[in-house]
């Protein structure tokens, strides 16, 4: 006589019960792209903003998604995916159905290069951490340049924080985005809710995203810029991901 299966062990893992709906996959794959407001979002999925917001409460109910308040205008807020909680999830849901789907590193990368500009307020201390930070891990892949709307003096607790990383700022100067204007990219990053909304066209079509990153400096602290360093390391070892598959990354379903 077989055993009796435990029902709970049938059941699909809560993250492909919740990123299955077809609207949730929708808001996830443009979240996985750039943060976005909730009019945003209502204007690519085409969908009304009742039922956009249901959806989004359901994700960052599940901890895929969380909001953060816009700097820019304090009435707007930004919607930002968890994209570390997400692989977490969606390995745990591989490895429930076989072992052999559990992701593993791989030896080498593929080397597919990219030009990426990132762009803050001051480019003094995100977007200056960001451009020292993408060829470093990225293993020279990604050339890499930054500027700021309004430049102002690199400020000295991210050069410390990224000499604990092994990187030198020291020395770097800020530039004003219109030095870039006419250079072309693959991908155009703003880091700031404010620079976004002057950000200038390029030439080539490039990628443009956002990642709504706070200030460090607003807080003052060394603890803040830490964690502006691990956020960004964090989103550019996902950004070298999505330039090795672009496919698989832009492609909508």
């Amino acid at each position: 006589m077989s055993a009796a299966v435990d029902p709970r062990a049938s059941a699909p893992p809560p993250f492909l019960r919740l990123a299955a709906h077809p609207l949730r996959w929708r808001l996830l794959r443009e979240l996985a792209r750039s943060d976005r407001r909730v009019g945003e979002l209502c204007d690519l999925a085409g969908r009304r903003q009742s039922l956009v917001s249901y959806h989004l409460r359901q994700l960052r109910d599940g901890g895929l998604v969380t909001t953060r308040r816009s700097i820019a205008d304090g009435r707007d807020t930004y919607y930002v995916i968890d994209l570390t909680r997400c692989r977490e999830l969606l390995a745990g849901a591989g490895g429930a159905l076989h072992p052999g789907l559990v992701p593993r590193s791989r030896d080498e990368r593929s080397r597919r290069r990219a030009r990426v500009l990132f762009l803050c307020t001051g480019n003094s201390a995100r977007s200056q951490m960001a451009e020292a930070l993408a060829p470093k891990l990225s293993d020279g892949a990604i050339t890499a340049v930054s500027a700021g709307s309004h430049p102002k003096p690199l400020h000295p607790d991210a050069v410390r924080v990224m000499r604990e990383r092994g990187i030198d700022l020291e020395g770097r100067r800020s530039k004003h985005l219109g030095e870039f204007t006419g250079r072309r990219f693959d991908y155009v990053i703003s880091l700031c809710d404010r620079v976004r909304e002057v950000c200038p066209e390029f030439p080539g079509g490039p990628e443009v995203v956002h990642w709504s990153i706070p200030d460090p400096a607003r807080e003052a602290t060394l603890a803040a810029f830490e964690r502006t360093a691990d956020e960004l390391a964090t989103r550019i070892g996902f950004l070298i991901e999505a330039i090795e598959h672009p496919t698989e990354v832009t492609q909508h379903a």
